[in-house]
């Protein structure tokens, strides 16, 4: 079996919209750097599930961990897989006073319990948060990383280890393409002469469902890095092709992130105004360094008494129609683009369950008002999942009626 890395997560955070962030980014890393990724999982603070976990092949099982009991869970399970005792690591305890020392705060009474790692085992410092730590173990390695400092882990420790580990394997890349609009059956029927088709093609070709959106993945194999790239890019033009304007992005590029770029290209500002999604489509915008080069204000108007009194909709488009409708959604849009002076808005207003729905808007019903240039429309959808999920699709799709409203305008 070829070498490859896997990466566990053990205790995720409860109540996250996405169920593996962290993972994600290490995964990701991995995989740009060239090494292979063969599978991701998430654990519950168990040592019985975690010693499933860590794979005895000669690869690489990074644990993302917390420096509480998930932490100790780590250690615990990593000593016993490698048949080591947990000993107290000073240079692991000098890298904990030294972060203790630079947030102006005393050490913990439980430090030196958080520097018991294996016998024999890497300290991997970094500036800003809690220390990792690696451990080699016959043809396999473990790694242990803490969620506070992850990325600094990856730049500094991680990925200069895994590429130096992985060196003369060969090299596996990933490449991603992000569609949005668009259903899984739509793309795997546009894209069916390639699933399956990896010795013909030279890349493996996989759909793969999103939360209001579809990736498609693509995987080669070769020698260098510069040999596979070359791979991905002559089996990645004729995949954008047949997803045509669907296709929004690549890797980590979110519509948020595309969204963005094309206001500040063509030099607009965007204006919201969010009922059922609470503030999240502000959220994911602001997130988004720079962003206040774009997006200039976002009203909240949950109840209709806050839609009336901030952006002025009519008292009888709330009446005959609603809050969730599409004169509501428009009457929001248009009126939250006025006050701000902006040129594109978007509005949101609609059921994201799991209470409220009825026969006639049952939950998931949603109505997306937008705005570019004067030209108000709106959009009716029906998302199927829990709050969180409809709550997420529904920014999903706003953001991408703005992509392609935005993308006819040059």
């Amino acid at each position: 079996m070829t070498a490859a890395a896997h990466v566990v997560t053990v205790g995720a955070l409860p109540g996250a919209a996405l169920a593996d962030p962290e993972g994600a980014v290490v995964a990701a890393a991995l995989m740009e750097a060239g090494v292979p990724v063969a599978s991701r999982v998430v654990l519950d603070e168990d040592e019985a599930a975690l010693e499933r976990a860590l794979t005895p092949d000669d690869g690489l099982t990074v644990v993302i961990a917390g420096g509480g009991s998930a932490g100790d869970v780590a250690r615990r399970v990593v000593a016993r897989a490698v048949g080591a005792r947990l000993v107290l690591n000073e240079r692991f305890l000098a890298a904990l006073e030294e972060r203790y020392r630079r947030l102006d705060r005393p050490l913990p009474r439980r430090a030196e319990r958080l520097a018991l790692v294996p016998q024999g085992a890497t300290t991997w410092p970094v500036d800003d948060g809690e220390p990792g730590w690696m451990l080699e173990s016959g043809a396999r390695a473990l790694v242990v990383l803490a969620r506070d400092g992850l990325p600094a882990a990856l730049a500094a420790h991680l990925v200069p280890f895994a590429r130096a580990r992985f060196a003369g394997r060969g090299v596996v890349l990933v490449r991603t393409l992000r569609a949005a609009g668009v259903t899984l059956a739509e793309v795997e029927e546009r894209l069916a002469e390639w699933l399956g088709a990896a010795e013909r093609k030279g890349a493996d070709v996989a759909v793969v469902p999103g939360d209001g959106e579809v990736w498609v993945r693509l995987r080669a194999r070769g020698a260098t890095l510069a040999e596979v790239s070359k791979i991905l890019d002559r089996v990645e033009a004729p995949l954008r092709a047949a997803l045509g304007d669907d296709c929004y992005g690549r890797d980590a590029e979110s519509l948020e992130v595309v969204v963005g770029r094309l206001l500040r290209e063509r030099r607009l500002t965007l204006a919201l105004a969010e009922s059922c999604t609470g503030g999240l489509l502000g959220h994911r915008l602001t997130n988004v360094p720079g962003s206040s080069a774009y997006f200039e204000r976002g009203v909240l108007v949950y109840s209709n008494r806050a839609k009336e009194e901030l952006l002025g909709v009519p008292a009888e488009i709330l009446r005959t129609h609603g809050a969730v409708s599409a004169p509501c959604a428009e009457a929001m849009v248009r009126s939250v683009c006025e006050r701000a002076g902006a040129p594109c808005g978007l509005a949101i207003t609609g059921v994201a369950g799991p209470d409220g729905g009825t026969a006639a808007k049952p939950v998931g019903t949603v109505f997306v008002g937008l705005a570019v240039a004067g030209a108000v429309t709106s959009r009716h959808f029906r998302f199927l999942g829990g709050r969180a999920s409809v709550k997420w699709q529904s920014t999903q799709a706003a953001f991408d009626m703005l992509r392609r409203a935005l993308k006819g305008r040059t």
